[in-house]
């Protein structure tokens, strides 16, 4: 089964509920955890994995030959992200971390004058944490394309992935296309999120977005008695999801974070139930 692990804010304990599960779900279970935050990964962190390098991510660019260029203009044309200018008469000036290496300039040039080049924009990381195996991704400062980077790292994850009963995917916050190419695949989503104003609003962004996926979705409130519980009581209704669990604050969450520990907690089972429904 394909689990994943989102939420539209920040900060609501994704990563905190997505150890806590796989270490849960690996005392019977094999499980695979990947970390798609790649701007931020920290499940290592939680689970105090030192992690290994296993792979560079590596994205085309364009290499420019101007002795072949005849100043046409047309790869400015095409480039829908503006990292090549071009102005007819002139030759094309490239920005590099920009570019998101679709190819498209190289195809519409009619000279040959621009051939492949590539450059590396991540890397890839293994590790294990008793019976948990890891993969984590982590992005190159400066570069922009983190969906181009999580697509990889899932790639490499989808080649594992048969030797393993549960894949836990932990996505980073917000809804933007980093976060749609971690959820691709998951059968079932659970949205990690807490009983606040900003918890319901970033919640019901995350909503629209799995609706209209049309992904199976699943609540979990964290620290769910520092705030108003209707907040998001009220919109679960509206968009006819469940609640599967409701986890207090308690500071011991905290402790066990800093010594490198994932979350122990009885509603990590309840919703174990739920997701096997």
């Amino acid at each position: 089964m394909k689990i994943g692990i989102t939420g539209g804010k920040g900060g609501t304990g994704k990563s905190t509920v997505a150890t806590a599960l796989a270490f849960e779900l690996a005392k019977n279970n094999t499980v695979l955890l990947v970390d798609a935050d790649v701007d931020c990964p920290n499940d290592h962190l939680i689970l105090a994995i030192k992690r290994n390098k296993v792979k560079d991510i590596k994205q085309v660019i364009p290499k420019f030959d101007f002795s072949k260029c005849k100043k046409c203009g047309k790869c400015g044309e095409v480039c829908k992200y503006n990292a090549v200018a071009a102005v007819k008469g002139n030759f094309p000036i490239f920005i590099e971390s920009i570019c998101n290496g679709c190819h498209a300039c190289i195809i519409a040039c009619p000279n040959n004058a621009i051939k492949k080049s590539e450059k590396i924009v991540g890397e890839i990381f293994e590790g294990s944490y008793k019976n948990i195996d890891l993969i984590s991704a982590q992005i190159k400062p400066r570069y922009f394309g983190s969906a181009f980077v999580v697509g990889k790292e899932k790639e490499y994850a989808k080649n594992k992935e048969k030797d393993y009963d549960y894949v836990i995917t932990d996505t980073a916050a917000g809804t933007h296309c980093n976060v749609l190419e971690a959820l691709s695949d998951c059968e079932v989503v659970i949205a990690v999120t807490e009983p606040t104003p900003l918890g319901e609003h970033d919640l019901d962004l995350i909503l629209k977005l799995l609706k209209i996926l049309k992904k199976e979705s699943k609540i979990v409130v964290n620290r769910s008695d520092i705030g108003d519980k209707n907040l998001i009581r009220n919109l679960v209704k509206k968009y006819k999801a469940k609640i599967i669990a409701e986890i207090p604050y308690s500071k011991r969450f905290i402790e066990l974070y800093s010594e490198g520990k994932p979350m122990q907690n009885k509603n990590i089972s309840k919703i174990i139930e739920e997701i096997k429904k």
